[in-house]
């Protein structure tokens, strides 16, 4: 007797109040770390108990905390996803190197090596799209400025931590549910700064690696899943210019899967989701890998749950790819089937036949209904309460057209 499970991708729009505490909080002389006063805390923890409940009350099993602890300083500001670690890590500081404006570094056959956004070849191809003055495809300022790594890594980071898991789980206990999960950064999305103190890129992501490990840990021994983003898996394609073959972008990319299965040796996979995404911003998107050419590399995580983009127009094909891969034993899918990059919001319907198609291929209990990516800093928030209300009708609709028996609460 089974149930689809209902989950997102992590980030869950902000309130105005808590927008404006994060915009009036004072970084410290490091230019990285965020006062935290009492005041901050109580709304905060408000906020996560009350995001828990409407989550529980729109169809959502696997609740997540909306990344509110993960600072965002306005309602288009999406790099909290990634830059809140910054604050989480000493051996870091703010040199003035810029990843948005950085000089291009072409890479050579065999030889790859990450060039700048100007740089990149979505970016090339529709540069009058990106830089449109008028109409930009991206309209977003980090909560922090990006550091470069300039001495050795080492976790800060407790205290933030422990308020996130805290307040997560007083807001499950309040609204009586049972499962709920965080995200937390992969090691080779971390290591995507300018390294000024390890000798080798590769020694730099271990150290990453690491460094997280402590994260990741201090999650899952608190009974949650930690939901490890590692956009840098199918991303770091279109930043690789110009375009590799796929086996040297494989090779490139190993290290990023090595590191981090050292990162959660040991962890129980099922407690560990991890999710890849292409980026996610509001582009054309016509340079991202098929993820036919990666998943086999993906699955080699040793994770017990795979989270990847599955609605949105440039990837809904793939779901295809899972008639000749198989899942591993024990393993499941999270393929998003609402999506964050558009304002239409989804009919139940086709919610439901998009989980069916996964469900058919791999089992109704190895499908976690998902959406494409975060939604905060991306959709308004009423219409990101929208689809997640679809996403939570459809999971229904799927399960009765599926024969399902247990009822989602």
């Amino acid at each position: 007797m089974t149930r689809i499970d209902v989950s997102h991708a992590g980030s869950l729009p902000r309130t105005p109040q808590l927008i404006a505490a994060n915009a009036a909080r004072s970084l410290a002389d490091d230019g990285l770390t965020l006062e935290r006063p009492p005041e901050f805390e109580r709304l905060l923890a408000a906020a996560v108990a009350d995001l828990v409940r409407r989550q529980r009350d729109l169809g959502i099993t696997i609740i997540g905390d909306g990344e509110y602890g993960k600072t965002m300083s306005s309602a288009l500001d999406y790099g909290a996803w990634w830059s809140y670690v910054f604050q989480r890590v000493a051996g870091l500081e703010v040199t003035g190197e810029d990843i948005f404006t950085q000089a291009p570094q072409r890479s050579a056959p065999g030889d790859i090596r990450l060039t700048s956004f100007p740089d990149r070849r979505d970016w090339v191809r529709f540069a009058d799209a990106y830089l449109d003055p008028e109409h930009p495809l991206l309209d977003s300022t980090p909560a922090t400025a990006f550091p470069a790594t300039t001495g050795d890594l080492r976790y800060i980071g407790q205290d933030a931590l422990a308020t996130d898991i805290a307040n997560l789980r007083a807001g499950l206990d309040a609204a009586g549910a049972d499962q709920g999960f965080l995200t937390a950064l992969s090691p080779g999305s971390a290591s995507r700064i300018a390294n000024r103190h390890y000798a080798t890129d590769e020694e730099h992501i271990w150290a990453w690696a690491e460094v997280l490990r402590e994260e990741y840990r201090a999650i899952v021994d608190a009974g949650l899943i930690v939901q490890i983003d590692d956009p840098s898996l199918a991303e770091n394609w279109d930043q690789i210019n110009p375009e590799p073959s796929i086996e040297d972008y494989l090779a490139f990319t190993r290290i990023r899967i090595d590191a981090l299965n050292h990162a959660i040796r040991g962890l129980p996979e099922e407690q560990v989701r991890l999710h890849i995404c292409w980026g996610s911003w509001h582009g054309p998107h016509t340079t991202d890998v098929p993820f036919r050419d990666i998943v086999e590399l993906v699955l080699e995580a040793n994770a017990g749950t795979y989270s990847f983009e599955a609605a949105n127009a440039r990837h809904e094909h793939e779901w295809r790819i899972w008639e000749d891969v198989e899942l591993p034993a024990g393993k499941r899918i999270a393929p998003g089937v609402v999506g964050h990059a558009t304002n239409v919001v989804e009919h139940p319907e086709l919610v439901a036949d998009r989980i069916e198609r996964f469900a058919r291929l791999v089992g109704p209990e190895r499908v976690v209904a998902s959406t494409d990516c975060g939604l905060g800093g991306r959709i308004h928030p009423s219409i990101a309460a929208a689809k997640l209300e679809a996403l939570g009708q459809g999971a229904r609709l799927a399960q009765q057209r599926l024969g399902a028996s247990t009822a989602i609460v």
